[in-house]
């Protein structure tokens, strides 16, 4: 007994003093690409919570029992477990299995190799280098499917996106953007770029189907940054740069002198052909009437002559003896007249300059994010600038080994002043209408010596209003109107706060069950000045306008799952089911009134004479119930199906649910035993097929809307919109199949992808006549689909230890057809199609959305350079009327030539959409140097431009284009531009002649940037030091010199909007 208790004792000391026992263990982590040390790498010691993290020479050390193994890991490299040892040196490589990477999908996260939709990622990294204000921007020529365009270059203003095409005629096609988790519906401009980890694209219905009817145009799923785990970090970025107007003039008569000749060479054309008189005769009326305030006349003369001259000479040149410059009197006073740029006055370069400080750091329970960011950036015309201040919190912690609570919140405040009237064709209230502007007309008010005339009023420089306040002369174009001057002498501005909470609970039970609820609340809240001046243009008699609006806009959402989870053997069952609530709520108060004590004083209260007082509200809410099955066996096999019942209350309470489903399948071919290509790292075969709807129409369209105004002293209603209880919800369908793929240990990979969208009972408005009362209303009224490829490839071309040549490359092309359209809607034929007219555009069943439907120039009458359009001539029967075909329609036997388009025949004249699209890019990093290029492009499709076609015809004080230098004449009769004729209206009238390609090519963005050796900057306690330079918008190439075809998807250009912004700016980021 004795021996066996002696034996016992002497067991349970050796054994405490065993476990007692602690090693020292020291090592180095480095990188199997470049051999580097590792900063932060995760050293935890297995079956413990024991661990430590890599200094910034990559070196750690602590004590672990005896025999113990260590498990070293670090983002994006491949973890390792090794044997604790003294003094160890550990490798880890990159981590190449892109497949089985964690990817952001609806509602939670998927292994990439399951996936079994269209999806893209942009990372981190290519978001943080392009200097934009909302991160989707960064999406620009980097995802294929995804068309983007911008109308507007103002700062603040986002592009438009399309995904896969066009799925209506009338109703939203903006897609969803979800950030975190939770719906998102405020302005991304709140959202500051350096805090995004990554954006998501969902491209298929099926991807995108438990989304309901929000989804229904693709989702974008924007992830924010998140603490790491075992490891701190504070990281400063800032930028100073310098913006410029990104888009070249068209090629404009720029000289007074140019300009002179031409208006002359058009009356003297007139003068003779038209009024036949002789040559002396239309000499002399020419140069009488040049400048003078008639009709014919441009109402200024810049240019001092000789007494008994001539402007322009009987060469048709400007007179050898004129001099730039001429002092008129008027009143008594004396007055320069000379013409300034008002393009260069109108644009300028400017300022941008952006600070951004995070931390990110993490416990054994908890992580944590949080940044701020400032933006200062000035527009490149007066009046325009965007501040931004933003800030995020996002933290999580573990309360319970079972329950998780997580807070994401994001705080932001804008003050924009902008240009007023963008993009308003023709308005005189419009800065970019000044483009339009001949080059012979002063900007300033300038006294007989030339100095520029100052208000006694308010001490700014006057500018011509072109009212005859300036030497009593009249401008033609945009007289009584200077926007310049309503710049500097109105207020526009819009100022504002944000605020997005979401909270999330996230609680597991019985093993395989987790419950997660997550709840968002959005609020903003903004208020608009907007002050008329009381000094100038055809506000002045007002003395002022004050106009004050404030905005509240606050949305909430509801979100509950509860997740399955099970692996039995080779079979793997994830399981979703939900419920999400959505609810927005809009307010508007406005007022106005005139007669202002203080232009500086912009409240209503400073003010005495009211004008108006209004306000509004909105409502929208929706709410789906849903689920989802993912099932996989032996990680090669796998299958999903998803189901979701979503309300709108856009429609009738009859027809306010639709029902919606996926199905989807995928099968890794290159892990079957009989696949053998030892060059394909992975080959992934998919195809799946969705159901969505769409309610994108705007609120109350299945009830009768009126508005309210006074009759007497009584109330009246006025009809508005007609309400129609029966219209529902636009259905569409999308089939996706296609192939993922990686090849030469990851050397190459990417992606090929068919779809075929089908889009029934399409939502679009039905215009009403005036005699109806009613404007219109909403109904379903047809089919659409969409058929397409898309394609994706990323490669290294040279990898080795210091050197990576990257490039990259996607391209997109679909084909779009209307399949079917309600008889109600088919009052009209051309060609044989059945459709009705919008605008120039004709929509018709077989067709294509934006096909135009335009007059067909002819050319040039070779005899009197007037304008020839094409007009069908027809079969006659005896009786002299046109023959008909079986559906109705005169049957076609030729063509002849008119000189009036009215009488012309209109064609289909092609669509605007294009052939194709995407982007490439190509990158270099070696050693601690970087590079990289990116470009987009578009192949294909046509716009109508409008401005071309103004400049080529004799508009007073209109510019010119340099094209139209070569019109016809009876010493170029060959030429295929018409006359050059005062007053002939048939010169530039709307035909085929002003369809343009549509194609260009975009620099979007290049970096240049260098990182301090991590050797150097560990001496001096810091982690990373990047110095670097950026360009962004940097060129376009078009068909025309001052075409910009990324303005619209539906043809539809300008020189009237705010002009692209070009960024090249400087930075330095330091992580501690």
């Amino acid at each position: 007994m004795e021996k066996r208790l002696m034996m016992f004792l002497v067991g349970l000391f050796l054994s405490v003093g065993m476990a007692l026992a602690q090693t020292q263990v020291s090592g180095t982590v480095v990188s199997g690409e470049d051999g580097e040390p590792i900063i932060g790498a995760s050293i935890k010691v297995l079956g413990t919570n024991t661990g430590t993290v890599t200094d910034t020479d990559g070196k750690f050390s602590l004590s672990t029992p005896a025999g113990s193994r260590l498990e070293i890991s670090y983002i994006g490299l491949q973890s390792k477990t090794v044997k604790a040892g003294p003094n160890m040196k550990v490798t880890l490589e990159a981590d190449n299995k892109t497949l089985d990477e964690v990817m952001v999908v609806a509602y939670g996260t998927q292994k990439k190799s399951a996936f079994t939709g269209s999806a893209a990622t942009v990372k981190s990294d290519d978001i943080s280098k392009v200097q934009v204000a909302s991160p989707v921007e960064a999406l620009k020529g980097k995802v294929s499917g995804v068309q983007m365009q911008q109308s507007s270059g103002q700062p603040g203003q986002t592009s438009s996106i399309r995904i896969r095409g066009i799925s209506s005629i009338s109703s939203g096609q903006a897609p969803l953007y979800v950030v975190d988790g939770s719906p998102f519906d405020g302005d991304l401009n709140t959202i500051n770029p350096q805090d995004i980890a990554d954006i998501t694209v969902l491209k298929d219905a099926a991807s995108a189907a438990l989304y309901g009817s929000r989804g229904a145009n693709g989702v974008i799923l924007i992830t924010t940054k998140v603490g790491r785990t075992n490891h701190a970090t504070v990281t400063v970025d800032a930028k100073w740069g310098v913006n410029s107007r990104a888009l070249r003039n068209y090629d404009y008569i720029n000289s007074p002198a140019g300009y002179y000749e031409t208006w002359y060479k058009g009356l003297y054309n007139y003068a003779r052909d038209k009024q036949n008189m002789t040559d002396l005769q239309a000499f002399q009326f020419a140069n009488g009437h040049l400048t003078d305030s008639s009709d014919y006349g441009l109402g200024y003369n810049v240019y001092t002559i000789p007494t008994g001259d001539m402007l322009i000479g009987s060469n048709g040149k400007l007179n050898p003896r004129a001099t730039l410059g001429n002092v008129v009197t008027y009143k008594g006073e004396n007055y320069l007249l000379r013409p300034d740029n008002w393009i260069n006055a109108t644009y300028r370069n400017a300022l941008r300059q952006e600070y951004t400080v995070s931390a990110t750091g993490s416990t054994d329970k908890s992580t944590f994010y949080a940044s701020a960011n400032y933006l200062n950036m000035k527009g490149i015309t007066a009046g325009s600038s965007m501040k931004r201040f933003t800030s995020r919190l996002k933290a999580d912690y573990q309360v319970k080994p079972w329950m998780k609570i997580a807070v994401n919140m994001n705080y932001a405040h804008y003050d924009n002043n902008q240009v007023s009237g963008d993009g308003e064709v023709g308005a005189s209230g419009n800065l970019f209408t000044l483009l339009q502007l001949a080059p012979i007309y002063p900007l300033y008010m300038r006294d007989g010596d030339g100095k520029i005339l100052i208000d006694s009023r308010n001490g700014l420089q006057r500018l011509d209003y072109g009212d005859g306040g300036f030497a009593g002369l009249t401008r033609p174009i945009l007289a009584q109107a200077n926007p310049l001057s309503d710049i500097y002498a109105n207020t526009n501005n819009v100022n504002g706060n944000t605020f997005n909470g979401v909270g999330t609970v996230e609680i597991r039970f019985l093993k395989d069950f987790k419950f997660t609820s997550t709840n968002s609340v959005y609020l903003d809240e903004d208020r608009d000045i907007f002050v008329r001046n009381p000094w100038y243009g055809q506000f002045a008699s007002s003395n002022g306008i004050s106009n004050i609006q404030h905005n509240r806009r606050w949305s909430y959402n509801y979100q509950q799952l509860l997740n399955w989870h099970r692996t039995f053997g080779l079979h793997e069952i994830d399981a979703m089911l939900g419920h999400e609530y959505y609810r927005t709520r809009g307010y508007a108060l406005v007022g106005s009134k005139n007669n202002m004590f203080s232009n500086s004083y912009t409240e209503l209260s400073g003010a005495v004479t009211m004008q108006n007082v209004n306000s509004s509200r909105s409502d929208y809410n929706t709410e789906g119930y849903f689920g989802r099955v993912n099932y996989s066996y032996a990680d090669k096999y796998f299958g999903e199906l998803s189901y979701r019942r979503d309300a709108s209350s856009t429609f009738d309470p009859k027809y306010r649910w639709g029902n919606f489903w996926s199905l989807g399948g995928a099968w890794i071919i290159s892990k079957e035993k009989w696949f053998n290509a030892k060059f394909v790292d992975e080959l992934k075969f998919k195809v799946s097929y969705g159901s969505q709807g769409n309610d994108g129409i705007g609120s109350y369209r299945y009830i009768d809307t009126y508005t309210i105004t006074p009759s007497g002293s009584s109330v009246a209603l006025l009809p508005g919109k007609l309400g129609n209880q029966n219209v529902s919800w636009e259905k569409q369908g999308m089939f996706n199949t296609g192939f993922d793929f990686s090849l030469f240990r990851q050397r190459l990979s990417g992606s090929f992808v068919f779809f075929y969208r089908t889009t029934k009972d399409m939502l679009a408005w039905v215009a009403l006549p005036p005699s109806y009362g009613w404007t219109g209303f909403y109904s379903n009224i047809g089919d659409m689909r969409n058929a397409g490829i898309e394609v994706e490839l990323n490669g290294d071309i040279i990898r080795t230890k210091d050197f990576v040549w990257s490039a990259k490359f996607n391209l997109s092309s679909y084909s779009n057809r209307i399949t079917r359209l309600a008889d109600k809607n088919k009052s009209r034929v051309v060609e044989g199609y059945k459709g009705y007219t919008s605008g120039d555009k004709f929509y018709a069943e077989n067709l294509s959305m934006y096909t135009y439907l335009l007059p067909k120039y002819a050319g040039v009458d070779a005899n009197t350079g007037e304008a020839l359009y094409y007009k069908d001539t027809y079969e006659m029967t005896a009786a002299g009327t046109p023959k008909l075909d079986d559906n109705g329609q005169p049957i076609v036997s030729g063509r002849t030539t008119v000189k009036n388009p009215s009488e012309a025949t209109e064609y289909l004249c092609g669509t605007a959409l294009p052939d194709a699209y995407g982007g490439f890019g190509t990158s270099f990093t070696w050693k601690g140097f970087d590079f990289s290029v990116d470009f987009a492009y578009q192949l294909g499709g046509q716009v109508f431009d409008g401005n071309y076609q103004s400049m080529m015809t004799l508009s007073r004080g209109g510019n010119l284009h340099k094209d139209i230098l070569g019109a016809w004449s009876a010493t170029n009769k060959n030429s295929s531009i018409p006359r050059l004729q005062y007053n002939d209206q048939y010169t530039a009238s709307s035909s085929d002649r002003w369809l343009t390609s549509a194609s260009y090519l975009s620099l979007q963005n290049v970096s240049f940037g260098y990182t301090l050796p991590r050797q150097v900057v560990s001496k001096i306690g810091v982690a990373n030091v990047r110095f670097y330079v950026v360009g962004d918008n940097l060129a376009l190439f078009a068909k025309r010199r001052g075409l910009d075809p990324r303005q619209s998807v539906t043809g539809a250009v300008s020189t009237e909007y705010y002009s692209p912004i070009r960024t090249v700016s400087g930075g330095l980021t330091v992580t501690f």
